[in-house]
């Protein structure tokens, strides 16, 4: 009989990385690991990094010595406490965090948490290491080997990982060097595991990869697909309600994807493309791959498949050589676009990145202003699309209870967080449906509203 064991995961950063956590969670539940909300006495802490936001090593270590005063106390009570640091922060400063954090017992990157439970036995077995390192790339993909994803019961929103890696090098990014390159699951494994997941309770399904509409592979039928193809397959899947896909690079949008937003009700109009500039100068030194006007043209296509589609994106302001009128060209492709949401920060090196190394870094206060200005731009931008929306009933899909008793919390098709209050004695039996609600208010990140009565 396998002895019950408690497993604190901390997870940073994106989607990927918390799909990444509850995989984790998979491969350790037949070693008896159950997860815990809270580290005050797990038997094995797992911190799953990001790298791609400032200052990103410097928040583990603060968090390291957080958890120490844990794993101090209960060795002082004769109990044996693991901790690891994964993800990206790992695969890149592997080296830097066993040097300074001695009571790290695992170092491990995204592509080998498959190899946990090997981990563990080298570290707890009769000739066990003091501590275990293991950031190489495996010749294997984990996704090959990872046991059948636990699916009882799943979510409202399940997220599946179809693709990971990036093989664009963009000059200011770590994700090709922590991640590696480009990766694509079969397509069975894909569609099967969507399967166990709606049979689990999901009703939406969001497709995830660091290039998401970089994948191929070979369909069931045993032709080449590609994501828009891809998608086709996942909306004949029974019980589907709705299916999303993220994040999305410029270089790969393709007629089958626009096709697939044209001729598919369930794939929700919303699509998170990053440009990251609007300046062909900037974007060239970033080595995106694409210019303005590719994305721009993308952005017209999609529109011409989907007119109600709206759009996301990430910013980078500040990057080394940006002028003003760099970040004009930023700003006026925003108020072109017209974007529902955005993600902007300041430019950070990330050490090891080609842009690190680039003369003309920018002054953090110019920085600091630039960002102010195009956030202040992209919130009018928001606030004026969400409140298009006020006066409309739309369907929304109720993910989770909200912070106010008596109040549900879903999304819209377009990606907004809508809040909605009701019967407090029946607020979870709103959670995993999609109801019609009449939208009464809103602001620049979410919308409120009320559910339609229907008479009976």
């Amino acid at each position: 009989m396998t002895t019950k064991k408690s497993l604190y995961i901390k997870t940073w950063g994106c989607q990927m990385n918390s799909y990444d956590s509850k995989r984790m969670a998979d491969v350790l539940r037949p070693l008896g690991y159950d997860t815990t909300d809270a580290p005050d006495d797990a038997d094995f802490i797992i911190l799953n990094t990001c790298h791609i936001r400032e200052k990103a090593t410097e928040k583990v270590f603060s968090e390291i010595g957080r958890l120490r005063q844990h794993k101090k106390r209960r060795e002082k009570e004769g109990k044996q406490t693991l901790m690891a640091v994964a993800g990206c922060v790992a695969q890149a400063e592997g080296d830097v965090i066993t040097a300074r954090a001695k009571e790290i017992d695992l170092v491990f990157g995204p592509s080998s948490y498959h190899e946990l439970p090997e981990m563990i036995a080298q570290l707890t077995g009769a000739y066990g290491s003091s501590r275990v390192i293991n950031t190489d790339f495996p010749a294997e993909n984990k996704f090959d080997l990872l046991p059948q994803e636990e699916t009882a019961p799943s979510p409202p929103v399940a997220h599946v990982a179809i693709q990971e890696g990036c093989d664009k090098f963009c000059s200011f990014c770590v994700v090709p060097y922590t991640r590696g390159a480009e990766y694509s699951r079969d397509a069975r494994k894909i569609l099967a595991e969507i399967k166990n997941l709606v049979a689990a309770g999901a009703k939406e399904i969001q497709l995830l990869g660091q290039n998401v509409n970089a994948w191929h592979g070979f369909g069931t039928d045993g032709r080449d697909w590609s994501l828009g193809r891809l998608l086709f397959a996942v909306a004949e899947i029974d019980g589907v309600q709705r299916i999303r896909y993220t994040t999305s690079h410029p270089k790969d949008m393709h007629d089958d994807l626009y096709k697939a937003h044209a001729e598919i009700p369930t794939l929700m109009p919303f699509l998170h493309l990053p440009v990251q500039s609007g300046s062909d100068k900037i974007l060239k030194a970033m080595n995106r791959k694409h210019t303005r006007d590719d994305y721009l043209r993308s952005i017209d296509a999609m529109r011409a498949a989907r007119p109600d589609i709206a759009f996301s994106s990430d910013f980078i302001v500040g990057f080394p050589g940006e002028t003003d009128e760099d970040f004009e060209m930023t700003l006026d492709l925003i108020r072109a676009v017209g974007f529902a949401s955005a993600y902007s920060f300041n430019y950070s090196p990330r050490p090891g990145t080609p842009a690190a190394a680039l003369q003309h870094q920018i002054f953090d206060g110019t920085k600091d202003l630039r960002l102010q200005q195009l956030q202040e731009i992209v919130m009018q931008k928001a606030g004026t699309f969400n409140k298009n929306v006020v006066g409309r009933t739309i369907p929304i899909l109720f993910e989770r209870p909200g912070h106010k008793p008596g109040q549900v919390v879903g999304r819209s098709p377009w990606m907004q967080s809508t809040y909605v209050p009701v019967n407090s004695a029946q607020q979870n039996r709103f959670i995993g449906q999609t109801l019609d609600i009449h939208i009464t208010g809103a602001s620049a990140t979410a919308l409120k509203g009320e559910l339609v009565l229907v008479d009976a």
